[in-house]
């Protein structure tokens, strides 16, 4: 026990000296400018009601009572399955309790002792240990960079998968999508695209809004940003579908998800398709931040038209001390410290939301703009 003890206090101290300990935090009061709440669907009374119904309609029990193998799988769970695949156009689509599932899911159990992964180096965590609990051959390639991932392409052996994100969730940015679907054609690579933060900005995903759904192998949705919900899909072939229900871990082992999470996938996709005004009240938070933004918080600003707006500083201490001045002052802003990214990039990671008031944005950036 002694032993154990000393290497946690050890692990934490460490942590603690280099200022990027973590702590939860319970909500407060603040104006929201952190959530992933971009639509702001998880406060929606309309979503709620609509959940309340669909629940009360099918009887729901309170929890699933087991695995989708053994008793938790229903008719209403597989019906909502077949309404994402015809939402993001693709042949079939297969719920798991979480994006992080989803990602170790599909990574642990597709590629294969001799074949090949390469991924963006911005690629989420959960990609990164799904692709490690694989037996492949793993590669990065530099971020967004198609050369790199060609000179990576070149190497390959076996069967090749390419993971990228649509959007990244700590700079924003999105990758040159179309170039890198080029490329893994012209070597035969299999593209995953995880679509947890383009959904909703883009209402069928970037990869759709592209026209590319149909020269993609997977992707992956999850809904607990922009729906407002919980959980996630892999969006694909049916062959896969029928792939990851026998041989993925991470929806083999577990619980499946309770009614009331899928039904609030069901109605939030059903709100989505009503949802124009919000869409486009998004996007417009999003171009009257970067207008107000100062020439020199955009200097240090990940190029960006997604919600998340990052304003990269040099240090942990800079980061969160920013973060505590706006927190001060009514804004909700976290700081975002190593290791989730790199030493010297830690960032105030700002998430813009549909429902933030032009006067909330406005007396956001009239903090941030003189503190740079």
């Amino acid at each position: 026990m002694k032993a154990a003890e000393n290497f946690i206090a050890n692990r934490l101290a460490e942590r603690r000296e280099a200022g990027n300990l973590r702590a939860l935090k319970p909500e407060g009061n603040l104006i929201d400018f952190c959530s992933n709440d971009y639509l702001g669907f998880a406060r929606s009374a309309e979503l709620k009601k609509a959940v309340a119904s669909e629940c009360s309609a099918n009887h729901a029990l309170n929890g699933a009572t087991g695995s989708r193998l053994i008793s938790g799988n229903l008719k209403y769970t597989e019906a909502v399955e077949q309404q994402i695949a015809q939402w993001f156009d693709s042949e079939a689509s297969l719920l798991f309790n979480s994006g992080y599932d989803a990602n170790v899911g599909l990574l642990s159990s597709l590629p294969q002792r001799g074949d090949t992964i390469i991924c963006d180096e911005l690629i989420h965590a959960s990609a990164i240990d799904g692709a490690r609990l694989s037996y492949a051959n793993r590669f990065s390639f530099k971020h967004n960079d198609v050369d790199s991932l060609e000179a990576k392409l070149k190497n390959a052996k076996g069967v090749c998968y390419v993971v990228i994100e649509s959007v990244y969730s700590m700079d924003g940015d999105s990758p040159p999508l179309i170039d890198i679907v080029e490329m893994t054609e012209k070597y035969k690579a299999h593209l995953i695209v995880d679509e947890a933060h383009a959904f909703g900005l883009y209402k069928r995903g970037l990869v759709s809004e592209l026209g590319l759904q149909h020269r993609v192998f997977a992707r992956l949705i999850t809904f607990g940003k922009a729906l407002g919900g919980h959980g996630a899909a892999i969006v694909g072939s049916s062959l896969l579908r029928n792939y990851l229900i026998n041989f993925a871990r991470s929806f083999i082992y577990t619980t499946a998800a309770p009614f009331h999470q899928v039904a609030a996938i069901k109605t939030g996709l059903d709100l989505l398709n009503s949802s124009d005004d919000m869409v486009d009240q998004l996007k417009h938070n999003i171009a009257l931040f970067k207008a107000l933004s100062s020439p020199e918080a955009l200097q240090i600003m990940p190029p960006s038209n997604s919600p998340i707006q990052c304003v990269v500083l040099t240090s942990a201490l800079k980061a969160t001390t920013m973060a505590t001045a706006l927190q001060n002052k009514g804004f909700d802003v976290r700081a975002i410290l190593s290791p989730t990214v790199a030493e010297g990039s830690e960032r105030l990671r700002i998430c813009l939301h549909a429902f933030n008031t032009d006067v909330q944005v406005k007396q956001l950036t009239e903090i941030i703009n003189p503190s740079i």
